[in-house]
Formats: structure tokens, C-alpha cells, sequence
């Protein structure tokens, strides 16, 4: 009868350390910083990869390059952590600026392959993949029809997603 109550505790334990964990982590990204960050880089054009690394590339604009690093970096950590258990899903998928990660991941998708394919190799960013795919597939078990907007973060008028 221990054992089986020493089991019990010691999961209600792992429980609480990864939330609590998660939680922590979470802190980091609610910040008028980091959503400005955010915001900046979903807002962001252009027409492909070479195009991307003219504008936006570390040797043309390394303050924008500072800024996607952050970003991209922070959501890769949480993904390695939620992809190794060390993380709570549900306590992710309900802090939004999260759950953003699906729209950056769902926008920069292109560019990460090629990324990978010039740079990192096929693990590079493993983490943010997992994290943004994980967040969409939370989104999707509660809202089956749901799906990222083709805007991705550009107003369109109601008149214009009509059509």
C-alpha cells in the first residue's frame, strides 16, 4: 500500500514541477518586449528565401536578425522541453502568446527549410516545429474546423475573405 501511495505522489510531484516549470518559462514571453518582438516579425514581407535574406538577413539587418533569434530561439526551448516531457501542453496551449508560435512557425515555414537546407540541417529548429504543430493540433481537438487564417496577421476585410 506505500508503494502504490509513493507512485501516486511522486507523479502528482512530476505534475507540479512541469507546470510550475512551464509557468516560469511562460513569464519570459509575457512581456511587452517579446510581443513586440512578435509582432514585428509577423509583420514583416517578402517574396522569397533570397529576398528574405536581403532584407532580414544577419548580414544586412542584425538588428532584425537579434529579434527573430530571440524569438525563434525561445519558442525552439519550449518546444526540446515539451517534446521531452519536461513541459505541460495544456498549461502552453492556454497562454496565447504561446500559442503564437503556430501563426510564426505557420508564416516562416518556407524559410526554415531552406534554413535548414543552406545552414542548420534537417534538427535545426526541431523544437519550435514540434511546439507550433502541438499548439495548432491543441487548437484543433477543441475547434476541428480551425485552421491558421492565409493572412497570417494581415487585416483582410471582410469582403475581401469572401470572395
Amino acid at each position: 500500500m506505500a508503494a502504490i501511495y509513493y507512485v501516486i505522489m511522486v507523479r502528482i510531484n512530476q505534475r507540479t514541477m512541469r507546470i510550475t516549470l512551464t509557468n516560469n518559462l511562460i513569464q519570459r514571453l509575457l512581456t511587452d518586449e517579446f510581443t513586440a518582438k512578435v509582432t514585428e516579425l509577423m509583420y514583416m514581407e517578402w517574396k522569397d528565401y533570397d529576398d528574405f535574406e536581403r532584407k532580414y538577413g544577419s548580414d544586412n539587418n542584425p538588428e532584425n536578425f537579434n529579434k527573430r533569434s530571440v524569438v525563434w530561439n525561445t519558442y525552439d526551448a519550449l518546444g526540446i522541453l515539451l517534446l521531452k516531457g519536461l513541459a505541460d501542453r495544456d498549461v502552453l496551449y492556454n497562454c496565447q502568446e504561446v500559442f503564437t508560435s503556430a501563426y510564426v512557425w505557420s508564416k516562416y515555414r518556407l524559410v526554415f527549410e531552406e534554413n535548414r537546407r543552406r545552414y542548420v540541417g534537417r534538427d535545426g529548429f526541431i523544437g519550435f516545429e514540434h511546439l507550433a504543430k502541438e499548439m495548432l493540433r491543441s487548437k484543433q481537438l477543441r475547434d476541428p474546423a480551425y485552421k491558421i487564417p492565409e493572412s497570417n496577421w494581415r487585416y483582410v476585410p471582410a469582403n475581401e475573405t469572401t470572395q
